[in-house]
């Protein structure tokens, strides 16, 4: 081929560091070590002089995942990143001011007949027997209770039935993870990006050139610079999808605190007149924020709003942060593959972000190109990439279209037609309680099942094969699993006593 410009991927440069840069260095250098030495060079770039976004995550279960993969203990973690549980996420005032749902890790029961124990609470809903799901729901008893163990192993016990992820420091979080990659290898380059080379025939990236004169020339650049898309869009020109008229939030601030009590383990949204509020409780701080819509309120009075929340003094001067929610076109283009906010932003309402950081990274090593950087392997890491952001889309664009809030801000979010995507299955949904799961669903669908029913959208009937049994026998079987959970939870320690010892 002409132009000798084909070469085995031997060395890899990760532009900018953060939470995705470091999660993508050590996942890469583990993935890639063999025996005291990792198979291909790796790089990161990055400045002391940029900023990061990240403000103190939540998380979804598959975090407890890559934790494991990259060779990190569950202790040292958790004592590094001053982490604490995460059950689910309590959903306040979304409905009307007072209402309050659980968004919790877990299912609503065993399999009886062949049908999801939701079905029957379906129909007993229908019944008028019921109120809501969250007797049923392991992991919303546990968090309301303060209580916390991992689940057991006994597939008979309700204690199984559940799973859970991590609230956590980002940036104590990526501190962590340098150390493990620069033990794995991998170069940090400290500076900043002057100018990119590239090829002349195929347009790939050759190097980047630095401000203090040096070169880093690598093969495969992962774009890890944020919502500016150094690589990706200033010099790649993905293109972006924009998705506003769904997601009209365009600004957040974010404002650690300190805590004012035990940590909860569980995230806390908060729905606002423009927006909405996040709490995330971490063993020495809590993380504070609102996500909301410039067209609704101005920066200064979000700010006061998100003041009057926090319960313990401010921490650190407020982060505003600017995005518009949607994604890029192509995530990979040429020898650049992006991830985190340079690959595409959905607001952090269901914790999100950092998840989709993982998956790229998994999907990337699952496709990682050879030599001829076949084009086929980047269409499908763009074609399933943007499956999976917009299933999340869909999710949360579920949450503002089923919210009952009064406000201009509400009624525009229940005004828009959703995605027909979403569109089916609500419609589905309301009709028998299905949920249709499509590829590369984040969530399953017990999770779509809580906020279809913490928003007060409910089937109106059951599937026929759960009602074909007395309704007062049903009635009397849920009360029994009821009361199981509630003693199982009881036997738990607290929340508080499970990370005793590991605070810094």
């Amino acid at each position: 081929m002409v132009g000798q410009e084909r070469a085995d991927v031997r060395h890899v440069a990760i532009v900018g560091g953060g939470t995705a840069g470091w999660m993508a260095a050590s996942a890469l250098a583990r993935a890639f070590a063999r025996g005291d030495r990792c198979a291909i060079r790796i790089t990161l770039v990055e400045s002391d002089a940029i900023g990061t976004v990240g403000v103190g995550e939540a998380t979804l279960p598959p975090i407890r995942r890559f934790i494991q993969t990259v060779g990190l203990p569950e202790d040292d973690f958790i004592q590094s990143t001053a982490a604490t549980a995460k059950l689910g996420i309590s959903f306040k005032d979304w409905t009307r001011p007072g209402s309050d749902y659980f968004h919790g890790f877990g299912d609503y029961g065993p399999l009886v007949s062949g049908q999801s124990w939701r079905q029957y609470l379906f129909r007993l809903k229908a019944a008028g027997r019921i109120d809501s799901l969250a007797p049923w729901s392991v992991p919303m008893v546990m968090a309301r209770a303060g209580r916390f163990a991992p689940p057991v192993d006994d597939p008979r016990s309700a204690l199984s039935h559940f799973s859970y992820a991590y609230q956590f420091d980002a940036g104590l979080f990526a501190r962590r993870l340098r150390t493990l990659a620069e033990s794995l290898g991998v170069t940090r380059r400290e500076g900043r990006v002057r100018a990119v080379e590239r090829e002349a025939t195929r347009g790939f990236v050759r190097a980047l050139h630095m401000e203090d004169g040096g070169v880093v020339n690598a093969d495969l650049f992962i774009d890890c610079s944020g919502f500016r898309g150094l690589l990706i869009e200033q010099e790649m020109k993905a293109g972006y999808e924009d998705w506003t008229r769904w997601l009209p939030c365009d600004r957040a601030v974010a404002l650690p605190s300190g805590s004012a009590g035990e940590p909860e383990p569980f995230t806390t949204s908060r729905a606002r007149h423009a927006g909405w509020q996040w709490r995330i409780p971490l063993q020495h701080r809590v993380g504070n924020g609102y996500v909301y819509c410039s067209d609704h309120i101005d920066d200064d009075d979000a700010l006061d709003d998100l003041l009057d929340q926090i319960e313990g003094p401010p921490l650190a001067e407020p982060n505003r942060i600017r995005f518009v929610a949607g994604r890029r076109r192509e995530v990979w283009k040429g020898n650049v593959v992006s991830l985190g906010l340079a690959a595409g932003f959905v607001e952090p309402l269901e914790s999100t972000s950092i998840n989709l950081i993982q998956t790229g990274i998994g999907r990337l090593l699952e496709l990682f190109p050879g030599p001829d950087f076949d084009p086929s392997l980047a269409r499908e890491y763009n074609r399933r990439s943007a499956l999976e952001i917009e299933r999340i889309r869909d999710f949360i664009i579920l949450h503002y279209h089923l919210a009952q809030r009064d406000g201009p801000f509400w009624t525009r979010c229940r005004s828009t037609p959703p995605p027909d995507t979403l569109m089916d299955k609500i419609e589905l949904f309301r009709a028998r309680g299905e949920i249709a799961l499509l590829e590369d669903e984040s969530f399953r669908e017990d999770s779509w099942a809580a906020v279809f029913t913490g928003l007060e959208a409910w089937p109106r009937q059951a599937t026929p094969l759960a009602c074909l049994d007395d309704l007062n026998a049903v009635e009397r079987q849920a009360k029994t699993f009821a009361a199981l959970i509630e003693r199982a939870v009881g036997s738990l320690p607290a929340h508080s006593r499970h990370f005793n010892g590991y605070s810094g």
